[in-house]
C-alpha cells in the first residue's frame, strides 16, 4: 500500500457516493441509507440498475480473464470500488499467479476495506492506491512503484469515466495514462449510456445532480471516441454483456431488453 491509515477515514455519509451506491446494487453491507434512498430512486427509475451493475463485473471478469491468457501480466484498475469476490486480481491471478495488480480508487471505504484487496497469491503482487481518476499523474506516480510501464499494463476504466464530464477533461484523462503505457497495452472500459433509455436517463442524470452525483452518460459514437488511435478487439465496441460472452457466464436477467451501456478492449500500438 501507499502508507495511508484506514483508522483515520473520514466517511461524508450526508451524500450518497457512486461506489456506495453500487455496493447496495450488488446486495452488499458496505453502504448508507443515503445511498439506498438513491439507489431506490433509481430503481424506480431502471429497475435493471442491479443488473446493470452486475454485468459491468462480469465483463471486467472476462476483459481480464482474455487479456492474461493473451499474456498480458500487469493491471491498473482505477475505480476499484468495494471489493467483491472475485476481484480483478484474484480472476488475473487465476490464469497467471504472477501478475501484478495495482487497484486505485478514491472513496475512503475502499481504502478501508484495501486489506481484502491485497490477498494475492505468492508469486504475484496486489497493491492499493488512494487517488483520483481525475489526477493522472499521481496515479502514474504511485503505479510506477509497483508496475513497469516499459513492459504492458491493462488499464482498465469499468464504469467509472460516466462520472467523468468533458468539461473536467475525461478524455484527456485517458489520453494521459496510456502515453506512460508501453505498445502492447490495453485498456478496457465500460460505459452507461442514454442510447437505449433517453427519457430515464435524463431524469436519472438531473436526479443525481441533485444529490451531488454527475452522470455524463455517452453515446456509442462519444464512447468509442476513447479508442481513437488504438486498435479494438473484436468484436470491438459492443453491449457490455455481448462483449465476448463464452468468456464467462450470463448475469441473470441480462437477456431481459438491451443493458444500456457499452464495454471495449483496445489494444496500444
Amino acid at each position: 500500500m501507499t502508507g495511508q491509515d484506514p483508522t483515520a477515514v473520514v466517511i461524508d455519509t450526508s451524500r450518497p457516493h457512486p461506489a456506495r451506491m453500487y455496493d447496495w446494487y450488488l446486495g452488499g453491507k458496505d453502504n448508507y441509507p443515503v445511498d439506498e434512498e438513491m439507489g431506490r430512486q433509481m430503481l424506480a427509475l431502471e429497475p435493471r440498475v442491479p443488473v446493470m451493475a452486475r454485468v459491468n463485473r462480469a465483463f471486467m471478469h472476462r476483459a481480464t480473464r482474455w487479456l492474461a491468457q493473451q499474456g498480458v501480466r500487469q493491471f491498473l484498475d482505477i475505480g476499484t470500488g468495494i471489493p467483491t469476490e472475485p476481484n480483478l486480481h484474484q480472476i488475473a491471478q487465476r490464469v497467471a499467479p504472477d501478475a501484478r495488480v495495482v487497484y486505485c480508487d478514491n472513496d475512503p471505504i475502499v481504502l478501508a476495506h484495501a486489506a481484502a484487496l491485497l490477498r494475492g497469491t505468492p508469486e504475484g503482487t496486489t497493491e492499493y492506491l488512494q487517488a483520483d481518476v481525475r489526477d493522472p499523474d499521481a496515479i502514474l506516480a504511485g503505479a510506477k512503484q509497483t508496475l513497469d510501464l516499459d513492459r504492458p499494463v491493462a488499464l482498465s476504466l469499468v464504469a467509472v469515466l460516466h462520472f467523468v464530464p468533458d468539461e473536467d477533461g475525461a478524455h484527456e484523462l485517458v489520453a494521459r495514462l496510456l502515453s506512460e503505457l508501453a505498445p502492447g497495452s490495453h485498456l478496457m472500459m465500460t460505459h452507461a449510456t442514454a442510447d437505449f433509455t433517453p427519457e430515464e436517463s435524463a431524469v436519472a442524470t438531473a436526479r443525481l445532480k441533485s444529490a451531488g452525483v454527475t452522470l455524463a452518460l455517452r453515446s456509442r459514437a462519444e464512447f468509442t471516441h476513447f479508442f481513437d488511435g488504438l486498435d479494438l478487439v473484436p468484436p470491438g465496441v459492443e453491449t457490455v454483456h455481448r462483449w465476448h460472452p463464452e468468456l464467462g457466464d450470463p448475469v441473470p436477467g441480462q437477456d431481459d431488453g438491451v443493458i444500456p451501456g457499452y464495454g471495449a478492449v483496445a489494444r496500444k500500438r
